[in-house]
């Protein structure tokens, strides 16, 4: 039994800069977690993920702007976000695969948080 509980959405200006927190309760520490996000419209999407070891996977459109990073004694994992722009508006989803699956996809992840908003304006 796991449960995710994202924090840290709003709304920033466009170029600024904002970090999603995501503490994952549970008995077992989680090996993979992600971070997904969905717009209206569109399929929900990768944006980063982390293993236990810190190694990370990027989407295309978050490589150079946003960072993954984890504290695995808080069973929390971070998204820093920079330079963002108005397309980086949708709702944010943090995502748990204690089944290992690499990289992390829509359907390999076992649990997920309800999702935080994060809206930047122009």
């Amino acid at each position: 039994q796991v449960q995710l509980v994202e924090s840290g959405g709003g709304l920033v200006q466009a170029g600024g800069s904002l970090r999603l927190s995501c503490a994952a309760s549970g008995s077992i520490s989680i090996n993979v977690m992600g971070w997904f996000r969905q717009a209206p419209g569109k399929q929900r999407e990768l944006v980063a993920g982390i293993r236990s070891g810190s190694s990370s996977y990027y989407a295309d459109f978050a490589k150079g702007r946003f960072t993954i990073s984890r504290d695995n004694a808080k069973n929390t994992v971070y998204l820093q976000m920079n330079s963002l722009k108005p397309e980086d508006t949708a709702v944010y989803y943090c995502a748990a695969g204690p089944r290992g699956g690499w990289p992390p996809d829509n359907y390999g992840m076992d649990y997920w948080g309800k999702g935080t908003l994060v809206t930047v304006s122009s």
